[in-house]
């Protein structure tokens, strides 16, 4: 367990739920994978959140939270919801990747980006329980099943949870979780 910060015993992550299906493995999955931002996001400053990774990128442990709010919000508001009237969070015809480029290294930053993301959080997973994942949306003029938006959050975790790994690795050299 070299380097790892928190132990099997103390790991807030529960085991995917008991019920099995296509349903409740996703969304166990993604419950997991939210659940793991946190955790790599745990014990930082602002200053150490909003560290970007390597020039020229602007990714940052702060960006990657909103940049998942925005994602959150986009897939189940837009998405499934059928709002595709809805502005996009953190983006702007100006400002495309506001997400990452609009960090401030400020606790301001940090409080605002940690709600917006709880709130589209809470929001998805009701939006997720009360689907099925064979029922069609239409999203863009274009048919797309449930199942597809479920399967492409836990890809978009699953990736940038990634970056988040080699980021808080630099910052102070954890890994693990």
């Amino acid at each position: 367990m070299t380097g790892l910060w928190l132990s099997p015993e103390d790991d807030p992550r529960t085991a995917l739920p008991q019920e099995r299906g296509e349903k409740p493995t996703v969304l166990g999955y993604l419950a997991h994978y939210r659940l793991t931002l946190r955790l790599k996001c745990a014990d930082l400053t602002p200053e150490q959140l909003a560290t970007r990774s390597v020039p020229p990128s602007s990714m940052s442990l702060l960006g990657l939270v909103r940049h998942l709010a925005r994602v959150e919000h986009h897939w189940a508001r837009r998405c499934v919801e059928g709002h595709e009237e809805l502005d996009r969070l953190y983006r702007t015809e100006e400002q495309p990747d506001l997400d990452f480029d609009g960090v401030e290294p400020t606790q301001a930053c940090v409080d605002e980006a940690w709600a917006s993301w709880e709130r589209e959080v809470a929001h998805a997973e009701t939006v997720y329980a009360a689907a099925e994942p064979d029922a069609v949306v239409t999203f863009r003029g274009e048919p797309l099943e449930v199942r597809d938006v479920l399967v492409h959050m836990v890809e978009e975790y699953a990736r940038h949870l990634g970056h988040a790994d080699l980021l808080r690795e630099c910052l102070d050299g954890r890994t693990g979780v």
